[in-house]
């Protein structure tokens, strides 16, 4: 068999089909799984609702779908859970943009009187073992409990009181942001009510 001699052509077709082959490949496996990927999504939202929520007896929490306050192509998910007749909390599916990794998802559960409940993290990319701390207790648990009228969602380096995560400011300060956010969105939906 004769050797094809390697010309500009002859690599760039080589490139198309290996890549074509890639690509339905990858399309397959994506069909395939797709279901699976939403299905667990899901089921890591629907976790984070019952954590960072105070119990609540409705079968299905009402659900908002919110424009973010800063950027009206943005959609935001609240959570409305009631006991009884009574509104128990607000979960905000929130995010920010700021994270040293990109995007962070958040899930903050805040009381009727408008006190952070908990927070759980749903989505990010920080750096392992800096910005990945803001999943820990010694972190996260400084939050809870604290109303936005007494406690400053700014680290403490911009006047705030927040302890930053070592050696993760940027990741920290991002983590203030999504709540700052959720925060509005909050203050929204209860004055609409």
């Amino acid at each position: 068999m004769k050797k094809k001699e390697s010309t500009l052509k002859n690599m760039l077709s080589s490139l198309a089909i290996v890549a074509g082959i890639s690509g339905v490949c990858l399309g397959f496996v994506y069909g395939l799984t797709k279901d699976r990927i939403d299905a667990a999504a899901q089921a890591k939202k629907e976790n984070a609702l019952r954590a960072v929520l105070p119990p609540f007896d409705n079968e299905k929490t009402e659900t908002l779908d919110m424009a973010s306050p800063d950027d009206a192509n943005r959609r935001i998910e609240v959570f409305k859970a009631y006991q009884g007749e009574t509104l128990v909390g607000v979960a905000v599916n929130c995010y920010t943009m700021k994270g040293f990794g990109g995007e962070i998802d958040l899930m903050a559960g805040i009381l009727p009187d408008g006190t952070l409940n908990k927070v759980s993290v749903l989505n990010m990319s920080e750096t392992p073992g800096l910005g990945t701390k803001m999943t820990d207790p010694g972190f996260y648990a400084q939050f809870e409990g604290k109303h936005p009228a007494s406690f400053d969602m700014k680290v403490k380096k911009d006047g705030g009181d927040v302890d930053a995560i070592t050696s993760a400011t940027i990741s920290s300060r991002a983590y203030c942001d999504a709540l700052e956010r959720a925060y509005k969105i909050f203050n929204q939906v209860v004055a609409n009510n």
